[in-house]
């Protein structure tokens, strides 16, 4: 290869003779003659020989045809190959791409304002939630296609009510709402092109619209996937968090910086292109969407009610009425007839009585108001203790109730003998119930 290039530089540039080349490299001057003859460098070339595997390749073609997916390892059983695997596996790979259709990828370029990707991301569990619980929570990430502007914060489950608030936490930092939000076939968004109702009714507020990948296609929300391997490498590493709010307080911090990164594909940062994907959004809706856990209940005699896994104390005053529960990602809450019956703070812990020491002490004097009363009316209550004296009413009383009157019968004769008759000859009183 050397001498080829020098041979072609002396003769060409410096017109140098074919012998005086020779005699200067020291190489035949056939050797010279060859080489100026040559357009391209010489390299090695041999005949290639057969495989064992060409008697077998038309049995291979016909089993890809009909199964193109089909591994290496069950064409070789089929075949009853007992040659090399690896040379089985090279020609497979060979002629599989014959067979199998093709899945080409687009590239895809975004308007400003008009998508914005969401998906969810899974730390290790390495947040503590409770006594002895630790949690991996599910991250809601949200990235914008143009300006990759990349938003993010933890929420307490992958339920309807906290993915719809999660969004509107971070729509509301951004301050506008795109055309489109893509996400995958998340269940609490929607499964197969099918949305929640809460979902509809979020993306319906909002004047956008919730739009769901095919089913095993992540490339259709790449930009949000490369954002999520992002966070897994860049935030988590050497981090440790107290409680939730912890979490999401440090993600909040480090996320102005990440958006100071060079991205390759767009050549800026996003913090240079977020101004002009904001200005291409629409505005925040003036009326702010209904987001969280909502439900109708009936408060029961314990005065708790459950919610996302938790039992919260209520006001034990309203027992036996219907109370409003809505849930958000911070706070949890109960109404009843417009009137704030229970504030808690959100448990993102599991199976936890969470108790208002005012509700304890509320049920405390309902409880004792309601044995006093049922001691001044008479009626026994069952925690009577041994020694109680409790009042007795008179069988009477039970009459009038029920209307019942008793009047005595005119005695009988002494002479009668009838049925009735005593001893000595004298007739028991007998009484007669009329009904009044």
């Amino acid at each position: 290869m050397e001498n080829w290039a020098e041979i072609r530089r002396l003769h060409l540039s410096e017109d140098m003779p074919i012998k005086a080349i020779a005699r200067r490299l020291g190489v035949a001057r056939n050797t010279v003659r060859a080489a100026l003859a040559a357009a391209e460098p010489p390299r090695y070339q041999r005949p290639a020989k057969g495989s064992s595997l060409d008697a077998l390749e038309p049995h291979i073609c016909a089993l890809l045809a009909e199964f193109p997916d089909m591994p290496a390892t069950v064409i070789a059983e089929r075949l009853e190959y007992t040659g090399a695997s690896s040379v089985l596996r090279a020609r497979v790979a060979v002629l599989r791409p014959r067979y199998r259709p093709a899945d080409p990828a687009d590239r895809t370029t975004y308007a400003a304002g008009e998508i914005v990707q969401c998906d969810l991301w899974f730390p290790a569990a390495v947040v503590p939630v409770g006594p002895g619980q630790l949690l991996a929570p599910p991250v809601l990430t949200m990235v914008s296609a143009f300006s990759r502007w990349v938003m993010a914060t933890a929420v307490p489950s992958r339920t309807t009510g906290d993915l719809i608030a999660g969004m509107w936490v971070l729509l509301k930092l951004l301050g506008a709402v795109p055309k489109m939000l893509v996400w995958d076939n998340e269940p609490g968004i929607g499964q197969h092109q099918h949305l929640t109702v809460g979902a509809r009714s979020f993306a319906g507020t909002l004047g956008t619209r919730i739009w769901q990948a095919p089913a095993r296609d992540p490339e259709t929300k790449g930009v949000v996937e490369r954002a999520n391997g992002f966070l897994q490498t860049s935030f988590m590493p050497g981090r440790t968090f107290t409680d939730p709010a912890d979490f999401n307080g440090q993600l909040t911090d480090w996320l102005p910086r990440a958006n100071q990164r060079l991205v390759r594909t767009t050549g800026q940062t996003p913090a240079a292109l977020i101004t002009a994907d904001r200005a291409a959004m629409a505005g925040l809706p003036p009326v702010p969407p209904r987001v969280g856990w909502q439900t109708q209940v009936r408060l029961g005699r314990d005065y708790y009610v459950r919610v996302a896994g938790n039992d919260y104390s209520v006001d034990p005053t309203v027992i036996g009425r219907m109370i409003e529960v809505s849930c958000g990602l911070d706070r949890m809450q109960a109404h009843c007839a417009g009137q704030l019956v229970a504030d808690h703070q959100r448990s993102w812990a599991r199976a936890q009585n969470v108790t208002d020491p005012a509700h304890v002490a509320t049920a405390k004097g309902l409880r004792q108001a309601f044995q006093t009363r049922q001691r001044t009316t008479g009626q026994p209550t069952a925690t009577a203790r041994p020694g109680d004296v409790v009042a007795r009413r008179a069988l009477t009383d039970y009459d009038t109730v029920f209307g019942l009157t008793l009047q005595p019968e005119p005695p009988a004769s002494d002479a009668g003998t009838g049925a009735g008759a005593g001893a000595g000859g004298r007739m028991k009183p007998a009484l007669t119930v009329v009904r009044s």
